[in-house]
C-alpha cells in the first residue's frame, strides 16, 4: 500500500501585530521608503564648495554614505562656527542615492528593510534649518557633554514616520542609532488629545571606538535618552495634529536627575524654539569645573531658571537613601533629586496598586536574575517602572539588561524578543500589545495599574478605547516562582490604605516601600559579606608577603605587587553554607529548607558573579595600597564596606 499522505499539511498560524485600530500615532508607513531616512548624523550638509568624490577609510568602516557631489534643490544653511568632523545627514536631499543593501537582523514587518532615498524636491524642515545655524563653541561643548551628548529634536512626519531634525550640539549618530532614537521617542500608542508626558529609554550604542572629540564615550555601551513628548492640535498640519519630542541623550544612569531635566526643558522649547537649546546647553556647561560629575557630591545645579539640588551617587550600584542624603534640609522628593532613583512624581506605588501583594515575589525574581515583562499604558508609566524596579536592587549590581521603553522597532528587537528562553535579568518595558503574544512564553509578566474587573476582559482586549489599555490585565503573572520570604503585612496594609488616601499618603507609602526593599537586598548579601570576610589574608600573611618580595617600602614603591597573589582567598559554596546555617540571615525566609534553595539559586545567577567580582577587586586594591594606608587592619576597610553593610 502507499505511504499515507496527509490530505492537507497544517501549519502555524503566523504571528502578526495586534490591531490597535486607530489609536497609533504612527500612519501607515509606504513600502518604498524607510523609516531609516529619520537617522540623523553629526550637524549640517557639507558645503557646497567642498565636493567629495572619494570616501575615506573611516567613512567606509563606519558604514556612512556620502554624496559626491551635492544633488539639485540642496539648500545650505550658513552656521556660525562649523563643529569639527562634519559628515552629510542621511535626511538632507544631499544623500547618495545608494542600492538597497542586505540586513543582518530581520525587522518587524511593519517595517521597510532599506535606507530610505529622499525625494529629489524634498527640502529640509524648518526646525532642521534653525538647528543648523545655531552657534556651536567647542570649549562650551566639551565642558557641556560631561553630562550630556546632545539634545534631539524629533518630529513626525507624515510621509516618513518619526524623524529626528536635528541634534544640538551636533553628534554623530548612525543610521541605526537615530531610528533607535526616533521611535523611542514618541509612545505607540495615543495617549491623549492634546497634553505631554515625559519618558526614558535605553538603546545600544553602535559607535564604540569614536575618538571623545567625534562623540563623548558612553559608560555602559548605551545611550540613555530622557524624553518630552508634545501633542497638540494643528489646523495646518495634514492629521490636524503636531506632535514632537525634546529628548536629552545622557551617557549617565540619572534617570531622575535627566527626567526633571527634559520636563523643564520640554514645554520652555515648546513655547519659545529653538534658542532654548543654546541656553540650555549654555546652563549645562557652567557645571562644575572638573571633568566628571564627582561621586558623592550634592550640587545645587542652575537649569533654565529653576534651581536644582541633585545629590550624584558614590557609584552606579550604590544605594542612595532619603535618610542618609546629603541635602541640608528634610528630604523632599519635589525640590532634593536623587540621581539614579527613579522620578518619585507621581508616586510609584499607583504603578503596583494591582500587584500589591506580589512586591514580595517580583523583588525575588529581581535579585534570582529572573526576566520579566513590564505592561504598561504608556511610556511614561513603564520607564517609571523599570527605573523603580532597578533601584530596589541595589547595592547588588545589575547583571542583566534593562529596557524602560521597548519598541517593536528597535534594532535588538530580534535579539531580546524570539522563541528562546528570555535572557536572565532582561527587564523590558513595553506598550504594544503585540508583545503579549511575541512574550507569552515568558515566566513573568507584570502589568501596571489598577486592577479590572474580569467581566469586563473581552470588551477590554478588543476595544481600547473604552478607556483600558490593551494587553494583559493589569496584576502580576508568574508561571514558575513561588516565594521564599515571608511578606511585612504591616508595610502592605499601610500600602492599601495609601492608595485609598491623597498624594501625600502616597508618596510616604512610596517611600516606605522603597526603604523596605532596599533594605532587603543589603539584607541579602550580609551572610555573604560575613563569609567574604574570613577570606580576606590575615595582617600576619600580609606582613609575610611583603617581606618575600624582599624590597623595601615606600609610599611610591610598595614592595609586592598585584601578581604576588594577595588577593581573596577562592570562594567556596560548602563553606559559605555552613557560615549560613551557623549564623543564620536576616532576611525572614519562610523555613530553613527555602533559605538554602534560594541561596543555591543566588550563588548560580549572574548577579551572584558581577557582585563577588566587584568584591574582590576592592580588596585587592585595598591589600595592594602601599603598606602604610593598608597593613595596620585590612579586615575592618574592605568588605563590609564595599558590600554596602554598614
Amino acid at each position: 500500500m502507499p505511504p499515507h499522505v496527509p490530505t492537507e499539511l497544517k501549519l502555524d498560524s503566523p504571528l502578526y501585530e495586534e490591531d490597535i485600530g486607530d489609536l497609533s500615532p504612527y500612519l501607515p508607513l509606504p513600502s518604498s521608503t524607510s523609516s531609516r531616512a529619520s537617522s540623523t548624523t553629526i550637524g549640517s550638509s557639507i558645503a557646497a564648495s567642498s565636493p567629495r568624490n572619494n570616501f575615506t577609510d573611516e567613512e567606509q568602516e563606519l558604514d556612512i554614505p556620502l554624496s559626491s557631489r551635492q544633488s539639485p534643490g540642496t539648500i545650505t544653511t550658513p552656521r556660525k562656527q562649523l563643529f569639527g568632523f562634519q559628515l552629510a545627514s542621511p535626511s538632507s536631499p544631499s544623500l547618495a542615492k545608494f542600492p538597497a543593501r542586505p540586513r543582518q537582523l530581520s525587522r518587524s514587518h511593519t517595517l521597510p528593510r532599506v535606507f530610505q532615498i529622499e525625494k529629489k524636491d524634498s527640502v529640509p524642515r524648518a526646525v532642521h534649518a534653525e538647528i543648523n545655524a545655531l552657534a556651536v563653541d567647542p570649549v562650551s561643548v566639551a565642558k557641556m557633554r560631561r553630562w550630556i551628548m546632545g539634545i534631539a529634536v524629533v518630529e513626525f512626519d507624515l510621509d516618513d514616520g518619526p524623524v529626528v531634525d536635528g541634534v544640538y550640539p551636533p553628534l554623530m549618530l548612525l543610521p541605526a542609532e537615530s531610528e533607535n532614537i526616533s521611535f523611542c521617542a514618541f509612545p505607540d500608542s495615543v495617549q491623549f488629545d492634546q497634553g505631554s508626558q515625559t519618558h526614558s529609554f535605553r538603546i545600544r550604542e553602535h559607535l564604540m571606538s569614536l575618538q571623545s572629540d567625534k562623540r563623548p564615550p558612553t559608560k555602559d555601551g548605551f545611550i540613555y535618552g530622557f524624553s518630552h513628548f508634545i501633542q497638540r492640535r494643528d489646523s495646518n498640519a495634514k492629521r490636524g495634529y503636531q506632535q514632537r519630542s525634546l529628548v536629552i541623550l545622557t551617557q549617565h544612569q540619572y534617570p531622575a536627575f535627566f527626567t526633571q531635566l527634559a520636563s523643564i526643558f520640554g514645554p520652555l522649547f515648546d513655547q519659545h524654539g529653538t534658542p532654548m537649546l543654546e541656553a540650555a546647553c549654555h546652563n549645562i556647561a557652567t557645571w562644575c569645573n572638573r571633568r566628571d560629575p564627582s561621586p558623592g557630591q550634592t550640587l545645587e545645579l542652575g537649569f533654565l531658571g529653576s534651581v536644582l539640588q541633585v545629590e550624584i551617587p558614590h557609584s552606579i550600584d550604590a544605594q542612595q537613601l532619603t535618610e542618609t542624603s546629603s541635602f541640608n534640609e528634610k528630604y523632599n522628593p519635589r525640590i532634593h533629586i536623587l540621581a539614579t532613583t527613579a522620578p518619585f512624581i507621581p508616586p510609584p506605588l499607583l504603578l503596583f496598586e494591582s500587584a500589591l501583594t506580589n512586591l514580595w515575589s517580583i523583588w525575588e525574581c529581581l535579585v534570582l536574575c529572573e526576566p520579566i515583562l513590564v505592561f504598561g499604558p504608556s511610556p511614561a508609566k513603564t520607564s517609571q517602572a523599570i527605573w523603580w524596579l532597578r533601584d530596589l536592587l541595589r547595592p547588588i549590581p545589575l547583571a542583566g539588561d534593562i529596557r524602560p521603553y521597548f519598541t517593536m522597532q528597535d534594532s535588538d528587537h530580534q535579539q531580546l524578543v524570539n522563541k528562546l528562553p528570555p535572557k536572565a535579568g532582561l527587564l523590558l518595558g513595553v506598550t504594544n500589545p503585540f508583545f503579549e503574544k511575541s512574550c507569552s512564553h515568558w515566566p513573568h509578566v507584570l502589568s501596571l495599574g489598577r486592577r479590572v474587573p474580569a467581566t469586563n476582559s473581552s470588551a477590554r482586549q478588543k476595544s481600547p478605547s473604552l478607556g483600558a489599555p490593551a494587553g494583559p490585565p493589569p496584576g502580576w503573572q508568574t508561571k514558575t516562582h513561588r516565594r521564599y520570604i515571608s511578606k511585612d503585612r504591616t508595610l502592605l496594609k499601610q500600602l492599601e490604605n495609601a492608595c485609598r488616601g491623597d498624594d501625600r499618603m502616597r508618596m510616604e507609602a512610596s517611600l516606605a516601600l522603597r526603604r523596605h526593599f532596599c533594605s532587603r537586598s543589603t539584607q541579602l548579601i550580609t551572610p555573604l559579606a560575613r563569609y567574604l570576610n574570613s577570606l580576606i589574608p590575615s595582617p600576619t600573611e600580609v606582613n609575610h608577603a611583603r617581606k618575600v618580595s624582599g624590597k623595601p617600602s615606600t609610599p611610591y614603591t610598595p614592595s609586592f605587587s598585584k601578581s604576588q597573589g594577595l588577593r581573596l582567598k577562592p570562594f567556596n559554596s560548602a563553606n559559605f553554607f555552613a557560615s549560613l546555617k551557623a549564623h543564620g540571615s536576616i532576611l525572614p525566609f519562610k523555613s530553613t529548607s527555602k533559605r538554602t534553595e534560594f541561596y543555591e539559586r543566588w550563588l548560580k545567577s549572574p548577579a551572584f558573579g558581577t557582585w563577588l567580582a566587584q568584591q574582590e577587586q576592592i580588596v585587592q586594591s585595598v591589600l595592594n595600597d602601599p603598606p602604610n594606608s593598608a597593613v595596620e587592619s585590612p579586615r575592618s576597610t574592605t568588605t563590609p564596606t564595599a558590600a554596602g553593610i554598614q
